[in-house]
């Protein structure tokens, strides 16, 4: 049975708390997985245990890019395992690769790139952050388990412009927990920007009007921040095509710091009678 949304948030938790096991080709982290009654493994998942598992396997050391590939659909019934295998591991740099695996096999791949801070000029280029939606702009936007606000229906029927700006915050967590969760929240919402243009089609009609799935997905970290704050999570998807779709975003702070960007493509698949 799929959790209350009060307890998705230590539901979540609960799959970021990785169990290392060490064995002789190198170290072994198992997982849980969420309990959202879905029929496969959800992405964010995924991608947030990925990034647990690097940064366990290189202490003292930030993950700075994961770029993930999307081999088959997870089953929930069965935990995972995240075996590493560190390619590099000095004084300044760190580059690892996770295999995500369960009895059926490869689920998921990840190349993790890993440094340690240094001071240095700091600068970035892009529009500053709009101001904080009010508490009226409250969302739900399952399986998220914190609070979300946007000023638009990323589900609209209308044809819209493939953007889509939403904030959230996190309840109070590890700082080094951060990283996990932003990755988590850049999975859900890129594939429902993509559609946005597709007047009466969202992401409700897929399984029947679309097939989707996503199959790579990298993050970038740039600063450290901390995820109990508001972020922002602004994106959009520049094509659709060849029954793919592809899409990027930005993380930001609520005073407008740029700390993470992301980038998905993903398998959309029309049914002939749909646009496409």
């Amino acid at each position: 049975m799929p959790l209350a949304v009060s307890d998705l948030w230590d539901d979540l938790l609960r799959c970021l708390d990785l169990q290392v096991h060490d064995e002789e080709s190198g170290p072994v982290y198992e997982a849980s997985n969420q309990r959202l009654g879905y029929h496969r493994l959800f992405g964010g998942q995924l991608l947030a245990q990925f990034v647990r598992a690097a940064q366990l396997g290189c202490p003292g050391k930030n993950v700075k890019s994961l770029h993930a590939l999307f081999t088959r659909a997870g089953r929930p019934a069965e935990p995972v395992r995240y075996e590493l295998r560190r390619h590099h591991d000095g004084g300044s740099f760190a580059a690892s690769t996770v295999v995500a695996r369960q009895a059926q096999g490869v689920v998921a791949t990840a190349s993790v790139s890993l440094h340690v801070p240094e001071d240095g000029p700091a600068r970035q280029t892009i529009p500053a952050a709009p101001a904080l939606p009010g508490p009226e702009h409250r969302g739900d936007l399952h399986p998220i388990p914190w609070e979300t606000r946007t000023t638009a229906d990323l589900d609209t029927p209308a044809s819209e412009p493939p953007e889509f700006e939403l904030w959230m915050r996190c309840p109070a967590a590890e700082p080094d927990l951060a990283p996990a969760l932003t990755a988590y929240a850049t999975d859900l919402t890129l594939i429902g920007t993509a559609l946005r243009p597709l007047a009466g089609v969202t992401q409700h009609d897929s399984g029947t009007a679309f097939a989707s799935a996503v199959t790579s997905h990298t993050v970038w970290f740039h600063r450290p921040f901390g995820a109990d704050g508001w972020l922002l999570l602004r994106q959009h998807s520049p094509v659709l095509a060849h029954g793919r779709c592809f899409g990027r975003g930005d993380v930001l702070t609520e005073d407008g710091t740029l700390v993470a960007s992301y980038a998905q493509e993903a398998l959309l698949r029309f049914t002939p009678e749909q646009p496409g």
